[in-house]
């Protein structure tokens, strides 16, 4: 039973980026993205405002932070996968977003000087083969005379930006202070003041028949039920088994972006998305350091000295 919990959240974030395809075509991308956060912040602002301003005294250190975990998950992320949907396909979406474990691992071995492993270094290679071979339609070559689609490039950016705010939420961890429901809806408020001037310049749609039940899904489903059901998954199972659902991300929105918008899967899809699944979990999994453990303590006093 407590297995449904990251099943379902991974099942509504994946239907999510279906309705970012289909947003493309009936509402603007920075308007969708701030109604959205304005939907979720106001269904629980009754609930989680009162909360938030008992405990201002314990936030208000932490609101830099706040800030940025706002710009990065919320913002940057979100506006960037409403702006590629009109650019590439759901199912492209969906397998390079599986990217933002590696890239998590990359800027931890790169920038923080935690040890490389062996299925990092080999994951890595082989999801990056994966994604390429996607975006390129089973043609790697391609990418050296035209390099990535824009919508591509865009959703790449977004996958890094997400992987920056996961470093952060969990290097920060405001939880002991900051209950997690409030820091989400603190989130959340970032995201509606950063994107009001944006969605006050844009072009204006409207809501409209076409576009009120993607926003609605946007604003609920994907925002609230989601995050929520995730957290319960992370408490229950612990943060490693609730992880091994999210590699299901990218099969589960190429299924929902054939049944629902009849995007072709072809043989390049299976393939990559296969490669790419494979490496994020051989990353995850083999653990044991590529550098024996000698060598990267040697590595460690040289940084530090280094640094002195």
């Amino acid at each position: 039973m407590n297995y449904l919990f990251p099943l379902m959240a991974v099942l509504i974030w994946s239907f999510n980026t279906v309705v970012s395809k289909q947003a493309a075509s009936s509402i603007h991308p920075a308007e969708i993205g701030f109604l959205r956060w304005l939907l979720a912040a106001a269904l629980l602002s009754p609930f989680l405002l009162p909360g938030v301003v008992r405990n201002w005294r314990a936030i208000r250190p932490q609101v830099p932070r706040i800030l940025t975990l706002g710009l990065l998950g919320m913002v940057i992320y979100q506006t960037l996968a409403y702006f590629a949907a009109g650019f590439t396909t759901a199912t492209h979406m969906g397998i390079i977003l599986c990217l933002s474990p590696l890239i998590v691992l990359a800027i931890s071995v790169g920038v923080l000087g935690h040890p490389l492993t062996r299925g990092g270094a080999i994951g890595s290679v082989i999801a990056l083969t994966g994604v390429i071979y996607v975006v390129t339609n089973g043609q790697p070559l391609i990418l050296l005379e035209q390099g990535f689609n824009q919508g591509d490039l865009l959703m790449i950016i977004a996958a890094v930006s997400y992987a920056l705010y996961n470093i952060l939420l969990k290097r920060w961890n405001m939880a002991p202070k900051i209950p997690t429901l409030q820091l989400l809806y603190l989130q959340m408020l970032v995201a509606v003041i950063a994107q009001l001037p944006i969605y006050l310049m844009s072009e204006k749609t409207g809501i409209n028949a076409r576009n009120w039940g993607l926003v609605a899904y946007a604003g609920t489903m994907a925002s609230i039920a989601a995050p929520l059901l995730w957290m319960m998954a992370v408490s229950r199972l612990g943060p490693s088994r609730s992880s091994i659902f999210f590699n299901l991300t990218p099969i589960c929105t190429a299924l929902f972006a054939s049944l629902l918008l009849n995007e072709q899967l072809h043989a390049y899809h299976w393939i990559g998305g296969v490669l790419t699944i494979a490496g994020v979990v051989l990353a995850e999994k083999w653990i044991t350091p590529l550098a024996p453990a000698a060598r990267t303590q040697q590595r460690s006093k040289s940084r530090v000295s280094t640094r002195c």
